[in-house]
């Protein structure tokens, strides 16, 4: 018995190790986790976006069950796209400091075949929530943003081109459209406008973040516009940029837009102007994150005074 229980004992350290690495990543996977695959952060953001292009529509109204229902299909849709990007991302994302510990990256969940019919699921969800308690043109471009970021962006431009984001900012574009789409589904100017200044702001946002981990960005193989052209260059790019994001952000109160528009507009730009000329001046990692935090003020400036605007109404 003592003889036949050695063998065991001697590669007993060797499995307990195993067993604990084994429990450690069992343990890991908690809410935070399986929460941190969807993005949130950028998916709230998104649907402010939507709740813009809902508060933007001049004379229009919604029930408010219909508007918190938009929400939450713009919510969940860019949380499946989001999940979908780290799905396929884990490869790279291992090789860049700010991503591996992401939870597919880090192996903290398994990218099965479940995962992806889940994601994909809660897309489907999104979409129909939209189309039944809503209309089916904000529905539909619930689907053409989560498809854009998902598809466009993450599996055809992302490896291919410096200019990925420029097209991946259409995501926030039509987030804004739905939510407009949701008061009236013929789209007017200001939230056609609303939507050119999401699409405007994605690539300085960007842009200024991709400055900051730009080596990160060359280790993963990843063409962001920096790692391309260079800091420099890109730096002048985004504050050439944002020069016209903030010109077009002025352009609503030509249009019906409230004066409290204008000035939400005209006070969060020139806080990014200033960061980014900046970041022109002198490209470094301080001046790129005072960039990129300058352009979410700028953002929540703006769709602040659209809520705000329309409250006063």
């Amino acid at each position: 018995m003592n003889h036949s229980a050695q063998p065991a004992a001697s590669t007993s350290p060797a499995l307990a190790v195993a067993g604990a690495d084994a429990g450690a990543a069992q343990r890991s996977i908690g809410w935070r986790t399986v929460l941190g695959v969807f993005k949130l952060r950028i998916s709230v953001l998104i649907m402010a976006t939507a709740l813009g292009g809902l508060f933007i529509v001049p004379d229009g109204s919604v029930a408010p069950v219909q508007a918190l229902v938009l929400a939450l299909s713009v919510l969940l849709a860019s949380a499946s796209a989001g999940a979908f990007n780290q799905f396929i991302e884990a490869d790279s994302d291992r090789l860049m400091a700010r991503t591996r510990n992401r939870a597919f990256a880090s192996g903290a969940l398994p990218r099965s075949g479940g995962w992806l019919l889940g994601i994909a699921a809660l897309l489907v969800f999104a979409v129909l929530l939209a189309a039944w308690f809503v209309n089916l043109t904000a529905a539909g471009f619930v689907l053409l943003g989560a498809l854009t970021y998902a598809g466009v962006y993450t599996l055809g431009l992302k490896r291919r081109t410096p200019w990925n984001i420029v097209i991946g900012g259409l995501a926030g574009s039509f987030a804004v459209l739905a939510g407009a789409a949701a008061v009236n589904p013929q789209i007017g100017p200001l939230a056609l406008l609303l939507a050119a200044v999401l699409f405007l702001w994605t690539p300085p946002h960007f842009w200024s973040l991709a400055i900051a981990n730009e080596a990160q960005y060359a280790a993963a193989g990843v063409p962001m516009l920096p790692v391309v052209v260079g800091a420099a260059r890109a730096a002048r790019i985004v504050h050439g940029s944002t020069v016209l994001l903030v010109a077009v952000s002025l352009l609503p109160v030509f249009f019906g837009a409230g004066w409290i528009t204008f000035v939400g507009a005209a006070v969060g730009g020139a806080h990014f102007l200033r960061k980014t000329h900046a970041l022109a001046r002198q490209p470094s990692r301080t001046t790129a994150m005072a960039a990129f935090f300058a352009s979410m003020v700028q953002l929540s400036a703006l769709l602040a005074a659209v809520v705000i605007d329309a409250a006063l109404r």
